[in-house]
């Protein structure tokens, strides 16, 4: 790896840090609601399910569609931004959002639910790999801190999905959705805002001290080695996450005999527990060491997931919260990671790992859902529940990523 002296990073003025944070609040909240938008698709599951008679297998094809169109095109935005920045991309992908939400809506076939996943899909592969860049761009030196906070507004809004499925989709219909789609309308001025304030740093005297450095990490063999076990491992982690995400109320109502709406509240406080745990992911990353926060958070969840599957309710309940908490807090840690092994590609090293992320959850939901389909829901959790042991590939990641802390454009 490139062992270069370190490039000393720009320190803003005072009111420019304030404005930078007030950005970094603006994009936490935009991620809320792009996520929360994502996940109505999810939260939907079962009433879509029992509307149009759909398998397992096509429920998993609709979470495929939506992840394959977001992770395809995640990589390609970041790496056409680190070069062209656009100012204004984040407001026109959520207007891809908006569309697909208006779609579902009023999709009344199972090719039309393909069709509104895959445009809600192109919103999300805009917005987090530029997202992700003004995030780092305004964190004032404390990335993992910033990663956490923007990846806190996500994970959040990705847990208020199905509280809002059960609170107002499921009793008033497949229809109400459109109503939920202002969400996007308002996240769409808000990041307008957040783009001027880009457009400005770039032509500025602080973004023309970044523009120096953008591109100038090097895919080494050590490099690529090192993005491969971070990939595997992002891997164990998101294969068992859409076990959960896509199929866990349908596992709450097959063991547990829940209704619809009570699967939902618990898919809610798990989703809940995904947010909490991102939080400290980043700033301990920064403290101690991102490594040892991957160790903790992959590998240790692992005594928690093999107990799952043969827990009663309340243990079901209690296992998913602290499961939910512990492997959510290693995202900041690994994106981090990355960014800081390729300096000056941060938006093609966010779409990758955040595109890697999607597809892996999206071609994991298809396989999981046809396995459910040949066997049952329970069988599913129980292969799931050794994933975790993955981790024990973190041994091989350096203690410390040698980077250039340069700034990211």
């Amino acid at each position: 790896m490139d062992r270069s002296l370190a490039l000393p990073t720009p320190v803003p003025a005072p009111a420019t840090r304030h404005l930078a944070l007030l950005v970094l609040i603006a994009i936490a909240a935009s991620h809320l609601l792009n996520d929360l938008m994502q996940s109505v698709l999810v939260a939907v599951y079962p009433m879509v399910k029992d509307a149009y008679q759909l398998t397992f297998t096509q429920i998993g094809t609709i979470t495929l569609t939506n992840q394959v169109t977001a992770s395809l095109l995640q990589p390609l935005v970041g790496w056409h931004t680190d070069r062209r920045p656009v100012r204004y991309a984040l407001s026109i992908g959520m207007g891809f959002t908006f569309a697909g939400l208006l779609l579902l809506s009023s999709a009344t076939s199972f090719p039309a639910l393909l069709a509104a996943a895959a445009l809600v899909g192109v919103g999300s592969s805009v917005f987090h790999p530029e997202a992700s860049r003004i995030a780092r761009l305004s964190s004032g030196g404390r990335f993992g801190l910033a990663q956490s906070i923007f990846q806190v507004g996500g994970n959040l809004g990705s847990s208020l999905g199905p509280l809002l499925a059960a609170l107002v989709i499921l009793p008033r219909g497949q229809g109400s959705i459109a109503w939920c789609s202002v969400g996007s309308l308002i996240a769409m001025i808000v990041l307008f805002g957040v783009g001027r304030w880009y457009g400005r740093q770039r032509q500025g005297q602080w973004a023309t001290s970044h523009r120096h450095v953008a591109g100038t990490g090097h895919f080494t063999p050590e490099v690529i080695k090192v993005l491969g076990i971070l990939a595997a491992l992002v891997f164990s982690k998101y294969i068992y996450l859409a076990s959960l995400t896509s199929y866990y109320t349908f596992y709450l109502k097959s063991r547990f005999a829940l209704s619809t709406q009570e699967a939902q509240i618990q898919l809610f406080v798990f989703l809940l527990a995904v947010a909490l745990g991102t939080v400290l992911g980043g700033p301990i990353g920064d403290r101690i060491g991102r490594k040892r926060v991957i160790w903790a958070s992959i590998l240790g969840v692992a005594p928690f997931t093999l107990a799952m599957p043969h827990a009663n309710l309340i243990g079901t309940e209690i296992l998913a919260v602290i499961i939910g908490f512990i492997l959510a807090s290693a995202f900041s840690a690994i994106l981090v990671f990355a960014q800081e092994i390729v300096p000056g590609r941060v938006g093609m090293i966010s779409g990758l790992f955040f595109g890697l992320a999607f597809g892996i959850a999206g071609i994991g939901a298809a396989v999981l859902g046809y396995v459910a389909d040949r066997t049952s829901i329970e069988v599913v959790f129980q292969l799931c529940s050794f994933l975790p042991l993955i981790g024990c590939i973190t041994a091989f990641l350096p203690d410390h990523p040698a980077v250039r802390t340069a700034p990211d454009r």
